[in-house]
Formats: structure tokens, C-alpha cells, sequence
């Protein structure tokens, strides 16, 4: 039964690296729902936040081929309640008094208003911008724009920084 699933992908910053990484998934035939790359806590690590749709089965033979690139640290997967998520959204509608209204409303905020637009950014949930999305199309949804899903894990272990610190003591070991 298919799933949503957070993968969190942990590499060095190096070229060519995502399109290894989506190549996997390609193989597999597994499209992918979001993405999203940024620095990690740890100076020279990256992280790449994957959202996708499918079984259990699927998952961890992709985790297994994301974690054999050469560049890549360790990989983790959860579902949807071990995350803490969220996304940003930016919309440019036609400027009305409805609009502005509709915005205050709604927790969004404002960046830019013109005389003939207003840009609107909403932070949340992906159903909380789609739903944002919906009620301002009656008003003329000039652009919209949404981010990747952004996630941290609710854990109070950092799962990376357990992964490093035993790979130093098995190196420690091996020394």
C-alpha cells in the first residue's frame, strides 16, 4: 500500500550528485514529489529533503541505492508523523480590497503591493497553500509559486551525528 515518505538524503556538496540521486529513482519508478537541497547544521554536509509515494517494499531498496553513491553519507526515511514539515508558497494576485481582506484573514503575509497586484507569502502545510491557492484564484492568481517540502525530525537524537560519531569510533578501532 503506497505511502508518503520523508527520505533524507545526507552528502557532500559535489556536482552531478543530484542527478545520481534521481536517476534512482527514475530506475525504480518512483516519481518524486518534492525536493530540496540546502546545507545541513554541519559545515560541508548537505541535505537533500525527498518527498515520494510508494510501498514499504520500495522505500528501503531505494534508500539502500541512494546510500551506494560514492558522495552520499547516509540516508534515512520517515513517514509524515516522525517530521515535523513545511513549504512556503508565493502568490502575485490582482489587488482588491477582497484580496487584501482574504490575506489577513488567512495568516499571510504581505511582500509587495502595487497598484495593480499584490504578492502574498504563506507558510505551512501543502494543504494549507493549496487551499490558500484555491481561495484566491475567484480574485486572479497573476503567479504562484510553491517551495519543496522543508522537514525536520522530531527525534531528539540527531540521526546523522550518531551515524558520524560511530563510524569515528570504528575508525578509532580499526586504528
Amino acid at each position: 500500500m503506497e505511502q508518503e515518505y520523508i527520505i533524507t538524503v545526507f552528502s557532500e556538496n559535489k556536482v552531478g550528485l543530484l542527478s545520481q540521486i534521481t536517476t534512482v529513482f527514475t530506475c525504480r519508478n518512483v516519481n518524486i514529489e518534492s525536493l530540496t537541497t540546502s546545507e545541513s547544521a554541519l559545515a560541508g554536509i548537505h541535505k537533500f529533503t525527498i518527498v515520494v509515494r510508494t510501498d514499504p517494499e520500495k522505500i528501503e531498496k531505494l534508500a539502500r541505492q541512494v546510500e551506494k553513491r560514492i558522495d552520499v553519507l547516509k540516508v534515512f526515511v520517515f513517514t509524515s508523523d516522525e517530521v515535523v514539515q513545511q513549504e512556503i508558497a508565493l502568490s502575485k494576485v490582482t489587488r482588491s480590497r477582497n484580496v487584501e481582506q482574504l490575506v489577513r484573514r488567512h495568516n499571510v503575509r504581505i511582500l509587495e503591493i502595487d497598484d495593480d497586484y499584490i504578492v502574498v507569502e504563506k507558510t505551512g502545510y501543502k494543504s494549507e497553500t493549496r487551499e490558500l491557492f484555491e481561495l484566491l484564484q475567484p480574485y486572479g492568481v497573476q503567479q504562484f509559486v510553491r517551495s519543496g517540502t522543508v522537514a525536520i525530525v522530531k527525534s531528539r537524537r540527531e540521526l546523522l551525528n550518531e551515524y558520524l560519531e560511530e563510524l569515528a569510533r570504528n575508525d578509532r578501532k580499526l586504528s
